[in-house]
C-alpha cells in the first residue's frame, strides 16, 4: 500500500460541499464532492452522542492551533477519496461550520459558527490537517482499517465485520438497524442492549437470523440487495417476544432471546397464564434471579437452577435426609447434626423427614449455593434457631 503525506489541505477546503444528513448511514461528502466522508464501511456518527462533549473538544483544539490527529483518506480514483481514519473529527468540524452545534466562549456563552468572530472563524478555517492519502488494494485498505484506533474509541466486533463486509447489504442493514431515528428503536430496546449508533440492534438481527455465526452469514449475504430475510426473522422473534410475555420487565434486555426463540417458539403457550406466572414469581422473595424467569416458564417451570432458588426441591431433600439418617443410624446419633452434639434426650433420635427442614449449611445470604452440597436436614427447631449464622 502506497502512501503520501498531505499537510497543506486546510478545514476549509475539507468543508467545501460539505453534507450532512441527519439519517445515520447515509454518505456525508466533503472537499468540493471529491471526498466520501462516510464509507458504507464506516461506522456511524457518534461524537454528537454522551452530550456531544468529543465534537466540542475537535473545535476547542482547533481553536486552541492544537492538531486534531492524523487523518487517512483512501484514494479510489484520480480525483476522488473516502475517508479511512479521521471521520469522527472531519464531521464534527463540518458539523460546526454548519452550525449543527454551538461551542461556549472564554464568559461561558454559547456561540455558533456564523456567529462568531472572523478571527476565530479563520483560525478554524485556516487550520491545516496532516492527511495521508494511501492507495492500495481492497484487502489492504480493509485490514489497515482493522488496525486503526479511531480518536480513542476503539471499533466495536460488529463496526469492524461492517468494515470487512461493506457492500449493498451492510449499506441496507445500517438504515434499518443503525438508525436512532428508526420509530422501532424503544421497542427493540426492552430486549437489547446498546445503541443503534454502536450496532447493537444490526448486530443482534445478524446474529439471530445466523444462529450465531455472524461473520458467514454476513460474507454470503455481502452483495445481496435487500435486507427481507434478516428483517423477516428479526421481527419474529421481537413479535414472538412481545406477544408471550405482555409485561415487559427491565429483566428481558439482553436475554439470549435469538436461542430462546429457536428453542421454544413452536410450543404454545397462553400469554395470560404466562403473565399470571411471571407476576407471581416475580413477588416471590426466595427468587434471586429474575433474568431467568422467562426461561423457566418457557421450560414449563422445571428448571429452578434459572430461578436460582433460596429453598431446596423436594429431590434433594429426601436424598439428603435419606443420606444423613443411614449415617446416623449407624453411629447410634442423631440425624440432626444439632441435636447428635447436645445433651438432652434428642442426641440419638431419629426424626422423620416431615419433621426436619432442610438448610444451606453455607448461609444462602453470604453466597451460599441452593445445591445438594450445601444441603442439611435439622429439626425444624434448630433450623428455625440457626438464622444465618
Amino acid at each position: 500500500m502506497k502512501t503520501i503525506l498531505k499537510t497543506n489541505i486546510t478545514v476549509k477546503e475539507i468543508c467545501d460541499g460539505f453534507v450532512y444528513n441527519e439519517l445515520e448511514g447515509k454518505g456525508l461528502f466533503g472537499l468540493s464532492g471529491k471526498l466520501t466522508i462516510q464509507p458504507e464501511y464506516q461506522r456511524n456518527y457518534i461524537y454528537a452522542s454522551d452530550g456531544g462533549k468529543r465534537e466540542v473538544a475537535v473545535i476547542e483544539s482547533l481553536l486552541k492551533g492544537y492538531p486534531i490527529g492524523l487523518i487517512y483518506f483512501n484514494k479510489v480514483s484520480e480525483n476522488n477519496f473516502e475517508v479511512l481514519d479521521g471521520q469522527q473529527r472531519i464531521t464534527s468540524v463540518g458539523r460546526f461550520v454548519n452550525d449543527k452545534f454551538a461551542i461556549k466562549d472564554e464568559n461561558g456563552m454559547e456561540q455558533y459558527f456564523s456567529g462568531m468572530a472572523k478571527d476565530k472563524k479563520d483560525k478554524v478555517l485556516e487550520a491545516n490537517l496532516l492527511i495521508y492519502e494511501c492507495e492500495g488494494t481492497e484487502s489492504q485498505i480493509k485490514e489497515w482499517f482493522k488496525t486503526i484506533n479511531i480518536a480513542g474509541v476503539p471499533l466495536v466486533p460488529q463496526e469492524l465485520l461492517n468494515a470487512i463486509y461493506s457492500g449493498p447489504f451492510v449499506t441496507l442493514g445500517k438504515e434499518e438497524f443503525s438508525n436512532s431515528q428508526n420509530a422501532n428503536i424503544q421497542k427493540w430496546s426492552a430486549y437489547i442492549k446498546g445503541s443503534a449508533n454502536r450496532q447493537a440492534f444490526f448486530e443482534r438481527a445478524l446474529d439471530w437470523a445466523s444462529k450465531g455465526n455472524i461473520d458467514d452469514y454476513m460474507s454470503s449475504h455481502r452483495n445481496d440487495k435487500n435486507i427481507n430475510e434478516l428483517k423477516k426473522y428479526f421481527n419474529s422473534v421481537i413479535d414472538w417476544i412481545s406477544s408471550l410475555f405482555t409485561d415487559v420487565k427491565g429483566e428481558m434486555c439482553g436475554l439470549e432471546w435469538g436461542r430462546m426463540y429457536e428453542q421454544y417458539h413452536k410450543k404454545a403457550y397462553n400469554p395470560a397464564k404466562v403473565s399470571a406466572e411471571v407476576q407471581k414469581l416475580y413477588g416471590n422473595p426466595y427468587v434471586e434471579n429474575r433474568k431467568g424467569i422467562f426461561e423457566f416458564i418457557l421450560g414449563d417451570s422445571v428448571d429452578t437452577k434459572l430461578l436460582e432458588v433460596r429453598v431446596f426441591d423436594e429431590v434433594v431433600k429426601k436424598s439428603v435426609y435419606a443420606s444423613q439418617t443411614k449415617k446416623a443410624e449407624s453411629k447410634g446419633k442423631s440425624n440432626c447434626s444439632h441435636c447428635a452434639i447436645g445433651h438432652d434426650a434428642n442426641k440419638s433420635k431419629i426424626w422423620r423427614f416431615d419433621e426436619m427442614d432442610a438448610d444451606h449449611v453455607a448461609a444462602w445470604s453470604r453466597g451460599g449455593k441452593t445445591a445438594a452440597k450445601n444441603c442439611e436436614m435439622l429439626c425444624r427447631t434448630h433450623n428455625r434457631a440457626k438464622g444465618n449464622r
